[in-house]
C-alpha cells in the first residue's frame, strides 16, 4: 500500500527536541516501513527518516524564524495534494488545512486529530465531516457532532526510555511554560511538598514564564533546564520522584505523561482531559482535583512499584501498538474504497 504521511513543518521530523506531532508522525512512518508500506513522508526537509522524504519548507519555522508559517505551510500541503493521485491513502497529522483540499482528490484522507486549539476551529472539522475520516486521540478529546473511525492513543518508542527501579529525588514539570500546562501550579505543589522541582519544556508563553516561573528559579529550590532533547529527556524522567501534570485544559493526550511512566516514574495529574484514560489511579500514577490533593499525593509516591507504571505502559502506549491499530485502519478504509 501506498501511504503519504503530511507531518507538520513547525519543527523537523523526528523532533530534535520539542515537536509531539511531529514526533508521532515520525514513529508512525518508520513503523509503516518495517511493515512494508511504501511510505513517502511530507516533511521539512532537514528530517530524518527511512521512508520516502519530500520537502517544501527547509526547516521548521520555529527553528528559522525567517520562515513564514503561513506562506510554507501552504507550499507544504499543496505539494502532497498536487501528488494525491500516486497514493493510495493520506494520512494527515496537520491540523485543520489540508482537510480543504479534500475536493481536489478521490485518494481517502485519514485525519488524525491531535487536539482542538479552540473550538474555533470546529466549522472546518463540521463541514468535511462524512467526507474525511477522523481520528480522536483518546475518547475524551472527541466532539459531538463528528463521526469517528476509532481512538487511537499515541505510542512512543520504549527503547528511548530507561526504565528505573529506584524512586529519583526531585519533582519534575515536564511541557511547555504556559497556564495551560499549570506551570505556576506545580512550582507551588512542590514548594509546600517541600521537594526540589526540576522544569523542562519551551517556553511558549514568555509573560507567564516571567510572571510566574522566573522569579523562583534559584537554581537550587527551582531548577529550569529549557527544552530537553531525546538524552536529557530520558535521563530526567527517569530520574525524577514524581511527575507533575497540574493541567489547567482538558488535555487531548500527554506524551509526557506516558514517557514518564515508560521510565518507571509515576504522574500525580490533575483529573482532567484524558488523564482519566492514561494514569491508572493508585498504580502508576494519581488523579487528584488541585494543589492541595497534589500536595497530600507525593508522600504516597513511594507506595507505588515502579514496574507496574512501565508495564502498563508497554502494554497500552508502544509505538507498535499504534502502527498495527492505524495499519488497520488503513487496510478498512482502502476496502471500502474498492
Amino acid at each position: 500500500m501506498r501511504v503519504a504521511v503530511l507531518s507538520p513543518i513547525a519543527w523537523r521530523t523526528p523532533p530534535r527536541h520539542y515537536g509531539p506531532w511531529e514526533q508521532v508522525a515520525s514513529l508512525l512512518a518508520e513503523g509503516l516501513v518495517r511493515r512494508g508500506f511504501d511510505v513517502t513522508l511530507f516533511a521539512t526537509g532537514d528530517s530524518v527518516t527511512s521512508a520516502r522524504l519530500v520537502s517544501v519548507c527547509p526547516r521548521g519555522y520555529e527553528e528559522d524564524k525567517t520562515l513564514i508559517p503561513k506562506v510554507w505551510e501552504a507550499l507544504h500541503i499543496a505539494a502532497l495534494f498536487e501528488r494525491a493521485h500516486e497514493f493510495d491513502l493520506i494520512h494527515n497529522h496537520f491540523d485543520f488545512l489540508p482537510l480543504t483540499y479534500l475536493c481536489a482528490t478521490k485518494t481517502p484522507v485519514l485525519t488524525t486529530i491531535h487536539g482542538f486549539s479552540s473550538e474555533g476551529i470546529l466549522p472546518v472539522y463540521r463541514a468535511y465531516n462524512g467526507r474525511a475520516h477522523y481520528v480522536s486521540i483518546s475518547n475524551a478529546d472527541r466532539r459531538e457532532g463528528l463521526d469517528y473511525l476509532a481512538t487511537v492513543y499515541h505510542g512512543i518508542d520504549l527503547g528511548q526510555f530507561t526504565f528505573r527501579q529506584a524512586h529519583g529525588g526531585y519533582l519534575l514539570f515536564f511541557g511547555r511554560i504556559h497556564h495551560d500546562k499549570g506551570a505556576r501550579e506545580c512550582i507551588e505543589a512542590a514548594s509546600r511538598a517541600g521537594m526540589k522541582l526540576v522544569m523542562a519544556g519551551i517556553v511558549q508563553d514568555r509573560e507567564y514564564f516571567e510572571r510566574h516561573v522566573k522569579p523562583h528559579v534559584d537554581g537550587r529550590r527551582v531548577v529550569f533546564v529549557g527544552s530537553a532533547d531525546p538524552r536529557t529527556r530520558d535521563e530526567l524522567l527517569g530520574k525524577a520522584y514524581a511527575l507533575l501534570h497540574p493541567i489547567n485544559f482538558d488535555e487531548p493526550f500527554g506524551l509526557s505523561v506516558v514517557e514518564a511512566m515508560a521510565c518507571g516514574t509515576p504522574v500525580i495529574a490533575f483529573n482532567r482531559g484524558s488523564m482519566p484514560e492514561i494514569v491508572r489511579h493508585g498504580v502508576t500514577g494519581f488523579l487528584v482535583r488541585d494543589v492541595d490533593a497534589m500536595v497530600d499525593a507525593v508522600p504516597r509516591v513511594r507506595d507505588l512499584d515502579r514496574a507496574q507504571a512501565r508495564r502498563w505502559v508497554e502494554e497500552r502506549f508502544s509505538a507498535e501498538r499504534m502502527v498495527d491499530d492505524y495499519a488497520r485502519l488503513y487496510e478498512l478504509i482502502v476496502s471500502r474504497g474498492r
